[in-house]
């Protein structure tokens, strides 16, 4: 059912075709979708285009499909095409020629790029609780077992003294500055492309600093065909912030499965974070970190793909657009499935406390008798030279006692320092002001 369809009458594949799963995508915009609504309401009544009786109605019905989505009792009938056809329908079925003032004004293009907006809103702040969960869990652990040494490698090699404090600090750090890329697509997602209409605006006066500013928006997208080219563009930028959140799960996931190898034996997960096998008796696979590690190189596919669904489009509105959606749409989810998942075993797992007694590690401390060499007073080349020497000969006993002080070492691992600056970030999503746009919407 289209309440914009003419006398033609379409072809039920091609109708199934077009729609695609659009129908399921857009049950998660539909709380957006009335909130939209609410908004443009408010805002023809403002310009004349609604008499304040109007208004009163609409708003009463809307309310109550907003408390009906937000239940998750939201369903979209057999036949209708998507969400706001949805929510027309049952506000003309309701108050009949009244509900089809609503969509005065505004396309089904400009709604669903509010929609959009809307949605990723909402799923950012979620992204960040679990982004932050984590990294407190990653802190926590960092100086609990600040003083733990372990083996540091590069090229996979034995090379010098970590620690589970640098180790631990290093993804929370991480996770920071993931942040404040998250930060980025966030102002970029924030801004309003209410009234653009079909990306060409409107002759209605419309008066788009008022959505603007109903919605919580910092701003809005001024230029109608801009707020057009959003489309794809946002999602684009928003995937590439998760992509990065990803990575850094990721590369701590891939550490966790390669230190829980008997080869290395540096930490262990809880039993019940592992699996067994069904003929091996004594396996306990870190299958939890395996999948991790999976679903977040998944998650990094999908800027490409939205680059990939929107590549070589020119400026205007095109149907391929839709099929962003199902790219886009679950990849909050998955990605906050690995995060919160990481954050228990991260909060739960045991580390090794006597990994370094293994005289295989004694070469760690090579660097550190070099540094001692020099700092009584030989050359470093020689110093270098020496010990490389004593290790060839077979002669090297190392002194495990290491002072390390500079900024972000072992010794000086400056978590506060770190939870300051990702504490800077956080603040500046201003999530409060969005609460209180949506409260007067809903309440208001």
């Amino acid at each position: 059912m289209k309440l914009w369809e003419k006398s033609t009458e379409i072809n039920e594949k091609i109708d199934k075709y077009t729609v695609g799963h659009d129908r399921e995508m857009d049950l998660f915009l539909a709380p957006y979708d009335v909130l939209g609504s609410i908004a443009h309401i408010r805002m023809l009544e403002s310009v004349g285009l609604l008499h304040s009786e109007e208004l009163n109605a609409l708003e009463a019905e809307l309310k109550i499909i907003f408390q009906i989505a937000e239940n998750g009792e939201f369903v979209i009938e057999e036949g209708v095409e998507d969400v706001h056809s949805q929510v027309e329908l049952m506000l003309t079925q309701k108050l009949g020629d009244v509900g089809k003032k609503i969509h005065s004004g505004r396309s089904r293009n400009d709604q669903v790029l509010v929609d959009l907006k809307l949605f990723t809103r909402a799923e950012i702040e979620k992204t960040v609780e679990s982004i932050t969960a984590l990294f407190d869990v990653l802190i926590e652990q960092s100086n609990k077992y600040r003083d733990v040494l372990m083996p540091g490698y590069t090229h996979l090699q034995i090379a010098m003294p970590s620690s589970f404090g640098l180790w631990f600090g290093a993804y929370a750090e991480s996770l920071a500055d993931d942040l404040q890329l998250l930060l980025a697509a966030w102002k970029i997602t924030n801004r309003n492309p209410l009234g653009s209409a079909a990306g060409y605006g409107s002759s209605f006066p419309l008066n788009r600093r008022l959505t603007t500013d109903l919605l919580g928006f910092d701003s809005m997208n001024y230029n109608v065909v801009y707020a057009q080219m959003g489309r794809g563009k946002m999602e684009r930028v928003v995937t590439t912030a998760l992509a990065g959140v990803a990575a850094t799960v990721a590369k701590l996931a891939y550490d966790a499965c390669m230190f829980t190898s008997q080869n290395f034996g540096f930490i262990r997960l809880a039993d019940e974070f592992t699996t067994g096998s069904s003929i091996m008796p004594h396996k306990k696979n870190p299958d939890v970190f395996e999948l991790t590690r999976a679903r977040c190189n998944k998650i990094q596919s999908v800027p490409q793909q939205i680059t990939f669904i929107t590549n070589n489009l020119p400026s205007g509105y095109f149907r391929d657009l839709q099929i962003m959606k199902e790219v886009f749409v679950p990849a909050f989810d998955e990605l906050r499935a690995c995060l919160e998942m990481t954050t228990m075993m991260m909060d739960r797992i045991e580390v090794n406390r006597d990994i370094l007694k293994d005289p295989k590690y004694d070469y760690l401390f090579s660097v550190e008798e070099v540094n001692r060499l020099v700092l009584s007073g030989v050359p470093f080349r020689d110093a270098y030279k020496q010990v490389g020497l004593s290790i060839e000969a077979g002669e090297f006993t190392p002194d495990k006692n290491i002072h390390h002080t500079h900024e972000g070492s072992i010794g000086n691992l400056c978590n506060d320092e770190i939870k300051i600056y990702k504490d800077s970030i956080v603040e500046q999503f201003d999530f409060f002001k969005v609460h209180e746009a949506i409260r007067n919407l809903v309440k208001g």
